[in-house]
Formats: structure tokens, C-alpha cells, sequence
């Protein structure tokens, strides 16, 4: 489900000639998330596929640990003026680590791990994961199918994109979210609800590679991940101890592997 992009006006500078242009910019909304009835966290995100990126949230944070979405008793959305209230309903024995360690109450569209408690709520773990074969050739047409999938981009130049491919190199999901880990978030929740996770194999992401890109791949089981821009070193430093593949720089027939 994508949104219609609202145009803003604007004046362009170009050449020494003042244009007035109507430009379609990426949304950003603030989305309430509520567990069992009581608040529990807010994220600034772009609307669509709330169920997506709440399941994906609840799922790379260790906060639901069911590992089917029947498991999941619903997720329900109401629209209140410019926040969007979503109430998940989770039984107790479901509840992982991450919800009574949970993040405060805000995180900003631009870093997810900002707003965490402590130092302590960085800590990843579970089994490292095992290398998978593939051929650096298929990169190219993955980034190229992605690139042609990005819908909002292309109007607005300000979303980013995640895309999940099997290990032939075939598209089984995008998503579009003016934040990076949003857009994560939204593909590992589309292939939960789509049970189809386990056949995911490469990870794609339209920017950088921070840490808590890596913490999700790692917790979505994605052995693989492409990423258009630079890593950071905090990144590469846990992918290597999370045995997560990490590619950067994937752009014009090149990619480097840092992990």
C-alpha cells in the first residue's frame, strides 16, 4: 500500500534563473506503537505497510518471540490528526528481552538505535550465522530490479529502500520508508506475514550500513548484505562477529566485501 506523494512549492536556482517548482516530497509521520493496551514506543516513519513494519519491529528489536504471526493476536490502527496509534496485542510468554529493555519513547526516522536506554541494549545474540554460496554477477540485476521498484524515490528523492532476494537472485519483497532501519523493518515484517522469511538470502539497502542494519540482518537470518554506500565500523565490527556477509559500494558493475 503506497501513499499519493503531496507536492510542496518551492524556488529553484539554477543557472542564474529562479524557477517556481511543485516538488512531491516523501511523508513523514509519526507512528505510536502500543503493547497489551500500554504505550511503548514512538518512530517517525513514511505511511504504508504499518503491519509490516510493526511485525518486522517487534521481530529485530527482540520484543516478539513467537515464531509464527498467528501467535500475534492483532495489530489495529487508528488515525489520530498527524500520529497513527497501532495497538499489538501480544501474550506475555511472547515477549522477548528487548520489551523490558526497551528503547524510550522516541526514535527519529534517521537512527534507530537513538533513544536506547544504555550501552548494554547494543548486545546481539544467537547463533553466528554460516556463509552461503553465490555469484557476485546476479549483484548488478538485483540492485537494478530495486532501483526500478523504488516508486517513491523516483518521484521524491527522499526514501530509502530495502528489497529481500532468494538465492537465485529474485525479488520476494521491497519496501520504501524515509528511514533506513524503517524500510528493514518493513521487509522482515512483509516476509514474516508472508512466512517466506527463511528463503531470503541477500538483503539489499539503497544506503549506508550502520550497526543496527547489520543487528537486523543478523536477526531476520539473512546471511547476505548489499548495501549501495559505506559501512561503518561499528558495522563491520559485528558482522564479523555475527557471521553476516557485508558488501558495500555496491554501484556500477563494483562491490567491496568487508566482512
Amino acid at each position: 500500500m503506497s501513499h499519493e506523494l503531496p507536492k510542496y512549492e518551492g524556488e529553484k536556482f539554477d543557472n542564474g534563473f529562479n524557477l517556481t517548482v511543485n516538488d512531491c516530497l516523501t511523508i513523514e509521520e509519526a507512528l505510536q506503537i502500543n503493547i497489551n493496551q500500554s504505550p511503548f514506543t514512538v518512530i517517525m516513519r513514511s505511511p504504508g505497510y504499518e503491519q509490516d513494519l510493526v511485525r518486522g519491529l517487534l521481530h529485530n528489536e527482540d520484543i516478539y518471540n513467537g515464531n509464527s504471526k498467528l501467535d500475534l493476536k492483532g495489530i489495529n490502527v487508528n488515525k489520530l490528526n498527524y500520529i497513527t496509534e497501532v495497538n499489538v496485542d501480544i501474550d506475555e510468554e511472547f515477549l522477548g528481552g528487548g520489551y523490558l529493555s526497551s528503547r524510550s519513547m522516541l526514535s527519529v526516522s534517521s537512527c534507530g538505535i537513538c533513544g536506547k536506554r544504555e550501552l548494554g541494549d547494543l548486545s546481539v545474540k544467537g547463533e553466528k550465522l554460516s556463509g552461503s554460496d553465490f555469484n557476485t554477477a546476479i549483484f548488478e540485476r538485483m540492485f537494478l530490479k530495486m532501483k526500478n521498484e523504488q516508486k517513491d524515490f523516483s518521484k521524491s528523492g527522499g526514501s530509502h529502500a530495502a528489497s529481500a532476494f532468494n538465492k537465485t537472485g529474485d525479488m520476494l519483497i521491497i519496501r520504501e520508508d524515509i528511514g533506513r532501519h524503517n524500510a528493514v523493518d518493513k521487509v522482515v515484517g512483509g516476509l514474516l506475514n508472508a512466512s517466506i522469511l527463511s528463503d531470503a538470502t541477500f538483503l539489499l539497502v539503497s544506503g549506508r550500513v550502520s550497526y543496527e542494519i547489520v543487528t537486523k540482518t543478523f536477526r531476520a537470518k539473512i546471511p547476505i548484505l548489499l548495501a549501495v554506500s559505506a559501512p561503518s565500523t561499528l558495522a563491520i565490527d559485528f558482522a564479523k562477529e555475527l557471521g553476516v556477509t557485508v558488501f558495500g559500494f555496491c554501484r556500477d558493475k563494483k562491490a567491496t566485501r568487508y566482512s
